[in-house]
Formats: structure tokens, C-alpha cells, sequence
């Protein structure tokens, strides 16, 4: 049986299994996309992929690190 039966001509899920919704952000830090984006991404047209994909990069900056805990206390 050949794998071509599982291959589809679209855009591909940027996911990378680090699910873990920022709180603030509303986005994975793993793949950076939104809620809406993940729950809608299989109903989505190419151009809407492509379009969020592009998007994808500048997202990053939008995680700020936490500025309290463990790690804060010891630099006073």
C-alpha cells in the first residue's frame, strides 16, 4: 500500500506538541498561533494559512517572561 493516500497538497500544521496557552497572550507557546487559529486550522483555506503562517515569527515577542517567582527573589 503506498503512503501517497495520506499525503494532502496544503499547508501544514506548525504545531510542534508544546501546548501551552500564554495567559496574557491568548497564544501557543509552542506554535504562537491563537485559540481561534488552532480550533479553526482544518476548516481554514490555503491563502488563510499562509497568511497566519507569515504571521507566525513576529509573534514570539508578544510571551513576556515572567518577572516573578524563584528566579526573581535571588536577584535582589
Amino acid at each position: 500500500m503506498s503512503d501517497d493516500v495520506w499525503k494532502r497538497d496544503e499547508i501544514r500544521s506548525p504545531c510542534v506538541k508544546v501546548c501551552v496557552i500564554h495567559s496574557e497572550a491568548r497564544i501557543c507557546a509552542g506554535c504562537m498561533r491563537t485559540v481561534e487559529e488552532i480550533r479553526d486550522w482544518s476548516r481554514m483555506s490555503g491563502e488563510e494559512r499562509e497568511r497566519i503562517m507569515a504571521e507566525l515569527p513576529g509573534r514570539a515577542p508578544r510571551l513576556a517572561r515572567r518577572r516573578g517567582g524563584r528566579a526573581a527573589r535571588l536577584r535582589q
